[in-house]
């Protein structure tokens, strides 16, 4: 595979630690044996899964809070059982969900300058699955529509914004899941199961389309992920135990377009896509190195492009989307390493010698704006992510609370179609709003009026005992 590769513009795209006072230091990095890969980013926050005892919990860290973090350091730590996977919402960066083994999914709004108290109370807990949670993946274009899979071998697909089950797939995988991914538009999603297969899945009319037994023949987790074209890329293990890279069209799924050998090495390999410029970085778990292929539509199709190495094994890999990398450096890729104690961005560049802005390596890339709502995705509908330019870098806009509003199973009326938004509340939820407020209002005055009477009695409770002690001591 390491033969000269063809012209290729990332051919000497070379990766690059930051200095020790840009890391973010004095982590203890949870060490529960599950491949997630432990950690979160966005262009706002990093987050990480911790070591928690009596629980569940992670970090959630502006980008800016590098250096040593304080064993005080507020965390989000409602899960009664060790955190097992994290992700950040595509369409609001102060939103995240969190799957655990005390079999619960959990979304939490994070405050916009970050935590400054521990967090316990989520905005919504999802209960449905009967086994721990290991894998939760946000849709890609619709908002509010969270996907969940556990080891019950169930995948249950949310509406956020109800808090309701809209879909569970759970009869299609007879053993347990490693991954779950969805395609570009949020059409369709492949998975990768215990049981050697890779399944490409219509989840909403909830049929197989494609699916290959013994993609890799090893024993050993394999991931699945779909690209751009609608191709599905596979990292596994052979007979051998040696690592393999392959490529699938789903439309015939007997033979791979690419198959690859790398290595010996037992870690699982957690592929990373960047759809703008069809390269794949590949970090293994305990491997002390990052390497990357470009994709093409010409033989081998899995191009070899280099290796970035280091001295620590990783624990876990967070990657960055596209709209938080520095354009006026050229930067295509940000990860943010695990360490046992630390987290490490590593930053990959494609070296250039203009200053100016290179859009052949910045094509117009998925921005934050939802392109669906959760009902008409739940209805059929397909759509695109919406694109922004990167041409004068991305700025984050505000980011409006997210609001759940529960349907009432106890009202006798029909309910109609609720709409909610982690962006905006919509006109049909206002009046409810309203009229929650003011119920909310009327229960603290309540409260306030009682705990003013009790001061009262207190108050007179007081000077009388003290008249006592007054007349005792003459």
């Amino acid at each position: 595979m390491r033969r000269v590769v063809r012209q290729s513009k990332f051919r000497h795209v070379f990766g690059q630690a930051v200095k020790n006072d840009q890391c973010y230091d004095d982590i203890r990095v949870s060490r529960v044996t599950w491949d997630s890969s432990f950690c979160a980013v966005n262009p706002r926050f990093v987050a990480i899964i911790i070591e928690a005892s009596g629980g569940g919990a992670f970090l959630v860290l502006p980008l800016h809070k590098t250096g040593r973090i304080d064993k005080s350091y507020p965390t989000v730590c409602g899960h009664t059982g060790p955190v097992l996977d994290i992700d950040w919402c595509p369409h609001n960066d102060q939103v995240i969900a969190s799957g655990s083994e005390d079999c619960t999914v959990m979304v939490w709004q994070i405050p916009e300058n970050g935590l400054t108290l521990s967090l316990t109370e989520p905005v919504v807990i999802l209960e449905g699955h009967s086994k721990r949670v290991g894998i939760v993946a946000w849709h890609p274009t619709a908002r509010n529509v969270l996907l969940s899979a556990g080891c019950d071998n169930a995948i249950i697909i949310w509406n956020v914004g109800t808090g309701e089950a809209l879909i569970n797939l759970d009869d299609m995988h007879s053993d347990m899941i490693y991954n779950v991914s969805w395609n570009r538009n949020g059409s369709l999603i492949c998975t990768a199961s215990k049981d050697k297969k890779v399944r490409v899945i219509d989840p909403r009319k909830q049929e197989i389309i494609a699916e290959k037994e013994k993609a890799h023949e090893g024993a050993r987790p394999m991931r699945a992920i779909f690209l751009a074209d609608g191709n599905v890329f596979t990292t596994g293990f052979s007979r051998m135990s040696e690592r393999q890279l392959a490529l699938w069209n789903p439309k015939t799924m007997e033979e791979p377009i690419a198959l690859h050998e790398m290595d010996t090495s037992n870690g699982v390999l957690l592929p990373f896509y960047d759809p703008d410029t069809s390269i794949i970085y590949l970090c293994g778990k305990g491997d002390s190195s990052i390497r990357y292929f470009e994709i093409t539509d010409e033989s081998p199709y899995v191009h070899y492009l280099n290796t970035f190495s280091s001295k620590e094994p990783q624990r876990g890999m967070g990657y960055m989307p596209k709209r938080g990398l520095d354009v006026n450096k050229c930067e295509i890729a940000r990860f943010f390493k695990l360490h046992e104690r630390k987290c490490e961005p590593i930053i990959m560049t494609v070296p250039r010698k203009s200053d100016l802005f290179q859009d052949d390596l910045y094509p117009d890339t998925a921005g934050p704006e939802a392109a669906l709502e959760a009902e008409e995705w739940f209805e059929g509908r397909n759509a695109d992510p919406i694109l922004i330019s990167l041409k004068h870098g991305y700025i984050p806009g505000k980011n409006r609370d997210l609001k759940v509003v529960k349907k009432n199973i106890l009202d006798s009326k029909p309910t109609a179609n609720k709409k909610c938004d982690l962006i905006s509340v919509p006109k049909k939820t206002a009046d409810m709003a309203g009229v929650q407020n003011e119920a909310k209002l009327d229960e603290i005055l309540k409260e306030i009026k009682s705990i003013k009477d009790t001061i009262c009695n207190q108050d007179e409770r007081i000077s009388k005992l003290e008249q006592q002690m007054a007349k005792i001591a003459a």
